[in-house]
């Protein structure tokens, strides 16, 4: 660790203690604010613990609580892994080197394999009350939504009661009070629906056309994060999924440059996607187009979600009615949690899948 890294520590050296023992190094990973964070390289530790699997929530999930929400707040904890002790007698697993001797972490760092879980634990054990009625968190970050400001208020109120009886604390440069539009875990969380980040949309218009299989894995990975916004998101990707699978080794010719250009232009342009009412009737619309099949979920004409999938063996060879009908399997699979056990509406072009429920035997 060079005299510059060393700076990074310093502010926790009274926090640290001395370790006479040889256990892993550290490496530091930057920050976006060009600030860096410490990360221990935890693997020979890790290959011998115990995994703890807590469960981690799905972004989508906890977006389809926000319907009818006016107000945001987020909270963003300061170092919220170093919030959290390390158990007493365990600090000497987490040794790391610097030229002026060894340190040990006394909180948790970076790192260890069960400190997501354990984390997220926390934090769903802490918000417990307030979790699916005014509070999604996601580790250590926190939305708050409300119908009015008075309500708002309020909840904040409960919230920040709670992480000061916990000594959890959070980094007021990195909050947002009372907004009407929001950044949370990419998305764009507003009154009307969910956008996408418009950071990510200018990174997306000037990423620069790929020159080997890694940027391709690059950009395929932002996209892919955004596929819910993009109408057969899969089909029009296939040229780039070809490329990279093993042993196929780069290629870029039209095929992959019309879709790289496609896909670009479909998320710099992307729909606002409504926030689910489960009060309302649900509507499903599926297709099959050539390699691919796809569907959108929709309330009142307005998209919820895209979702498509590339064909492969033998549903490739499938007649259309075939695709058709594996179309709405998937859809219903998908989306099974917004649909059952309530009545929804299906929309297709395809006049004999009109016919399935007469259909004495499906299979």
């Amino acid at each position: 660790m060079t005299n510059f890294d060393f700076s990074v520590i310093s502010p926790w050296v009274p926090t640290l203690g001395f370790c006479h023992s040889k256990n892993p190094g550290s490496s530091l990973v930057p920050k976006k604010d060009r600030t860096w964070r410490m990360c221990v390289d935890c693997r020979v530790i890790n290959n011998i613990t115990v995994r703890y699997r807590h469960p981690i929530p799905r972004l989508d999930d906890m977006l389809d609580e926000l319907y009818g929400s006016c107000i945001f707040c987020k909270i963003d904890l300061k170092s919220g892994y170093h919030q959290i002790k390390m158990k007493e007698g365990d600090e000497w697993k987490t040794a790391f080197k610097t030229k002026y001797g060894l340190y040990e972490w006394l909180v948790m760092p970076f790192g260890l394999t069960n400190a997501p879980s354990t984390f997220m634990r926390l934090m769903n054990h802490v918000l417990r009350a307030f979790i699916g009625k005014f509070v999604v968190v996601y580790f250590d970050d926190i939305l708050v939504y409300s119908k009015d400001l008075n309500e708002h208020i309020e909840h904040l109120r409960y919230v920040f009661d709670v992480l000061k009886c916990e000594k959890l604390y959070a980094n007021f440069k990195k909050c947002n009070f009372c907004m009407e539009k929001v950044v949370f875990l990419g998305y764009v969380v507003t009154t009307t629906g969910i956008e996408v980040d418009e950071e990510k949309v200018k990174a997306i218009k000037e990423w620069p056309t790929p020159k080997s299989i890694t940027e391709v894995i690059s950009f395929h990975g932002l996209a892919s994060f955004y596929r819910r916004f993009v109408k057969d998101f899969s089909t029009l990707a296939a040229p780039l999924t070809e490329i990279i699978k093993k042993n196929v080794g780069f290629h870029w010719g039209a095929d992959q440059d019309n879709a790289f250009a496609t896909i670009k232009e479909r998320l710099c342009s992307a729909p606002v996607l409504a926030l689910p009412n489960f009060n309302k009737t649900f509507e499903i619309e599926c297709d099959a187009l050539g390699i691919g099949i796809g569907a959108v979920l929709m309330q009142d004409r307005r998209p919820i979600a895209f979702f498509s999938e590339k064909l492969s063996g033998v549903s490739l060879e499938y007649p259309t009615y075939d695709k058709e009908l594996y179309a709405l399997v998937r859809a219903l699979e998908t989306w099974q949690h917004y649909l059952w056990p309530r009545e929804f509406v299906i929309h297709t072009d395809h006049e004999s899948l009109k016919h399935l429920k007469g259909q004495g035997k499906l299979i």
